[in-house]
């Protein structure tokens, strides 16, 4: 007999007991969570988290709709300083946990979460906790894409890494605020510094754009960074280094998602290019948060470049 064709009673003490269970589950969580950080800001709850990522997913779906009848904004000094802002940030994280984990004696092959309040351990913590924050203020790549129109920057890879890598830091933060957690952050803040750095230098305009050879280089960094991110959690998980073991396959699942998104764009950007007319190549997909000429000085410059029916190099 199912489940359906139960006693009523059996029904609701199933449905009862798997409740208790869950909550049961709930609370236990939240007993081995990190004390240190619980008093943090945003680290009380997941709401606010969950709160701040909705928002952004709604100004995603409803940004291009406010943006269509309106001249895009143009930002070229906010992007300045936000871009090498965010250079600085990334740099202060980097150090941090370079540091803290140097003087804490930390291993790059296994690390357990310390939570006592050594000072070096609360310094990794507090650098972690910036990490995670650092997410949340890259939200503004996407919010300056759409109020600049520059909505094909907004691709689904675009949106899936800001959205997940801000939401999913929180439950770093919330119980394995150290250990092996630091080694992925500090390699993603040093490789944010460079990215950012790209950025900036971009949002100068056209006349530096040209001296920027190495955008190609940025997705391979990230690449490889995926790919070391993999082989140092199954270095973990053959060690059996007290850690997660459940954070550690998820963070490989995580890793091997972004190998497959970015090596797709990788291919259809710099592989498998298109032909513009001009027999120059037309790059599609992500680009920096940076300024470059507008849809529409381009399309005059195209024409200028017209004769006879025949583009420019035919």
């Amino acid at each position: 007999m199912g489940l359906l064709d139960s006693e009523p009673g059996s029904v609701l003490n199933v449905v009862s007991t798997a409740l208790n269970d869950t909550v049961e589950f709930y609370r236990w969580t939240w007993s081995i969570a990190d004390k240190r950080v619980e008093n943090w800001p945003l680290m009380q709850s997941p709401w606010p988290t969950l709160s701040i990522s909705t928002l952004y997913l709604l100004f995603v779906w409803l940004g291009p709709k406010w943006m269509k009848d309106r001249e895009p904004f143009q930002m070229r000094l906010v992007l300045i300083f936000y871009n090498f802002g965010m250079v600085l940030l990334n740099l202060f994280i980097f150090r941090e946990l370079f540091m803290g984990s140097y003087n804490a004696g930390y291993s790059y092959i296994c690390q357990s979460v310390d939570y006592s309040d050594n000072v070096n351990e609360v310094r990794i913590a507090a650098a972690l906790w910036w990490y995670f924050v650092s997410k949340g203020v890259e939200y503004l790549d996407t919010v300056f894409f759409i109020l600049r129109k520059k909505n094909n920057q907004v691709s689904f890879l675009h949106v899936y890494h800001h959205c997940t890598m801000f939401t999913l830091w929180w439950i770093g933060i919330k119980w394995v605020a150290g250990g092996q957690a630091f080694f992925g952050a500090q390699m993603n803040s040093f490789i944010h510094v460079i990215m950012y750095s790209y950025y900036g230098l971009t949002a100068f305009g056209p006349w530096i754009q040209k001296y920027l050879w190495w955008k190609r280089y940025l997705t391979m960094l990230q690449l490889v960074q995926f790919h070391v991110t993999i082989g140092h959690t199954a270095l973990s998980l053959y060690t059996d280094c007290p850690f997660p073991k459940w954070m550690h396959w998820a963070l490989i699942a995580y890793a091997i998602s972004f190998i497959f998104l970015f090596l797709n764009f990788y291919v259809r950007t710099y592989k498998e290019p298109r032909k513009s007319k001009t027999g120059k190549t037309a790059m599609n997909g992500i680009s920096a948060n940076g300024v470059s000429k507008s849809e529409k000085q381009l399309a005059i410059e195209n024409g200028k470049n017209q004769k006879n029916g025949k583009a420019k190099g035919e």
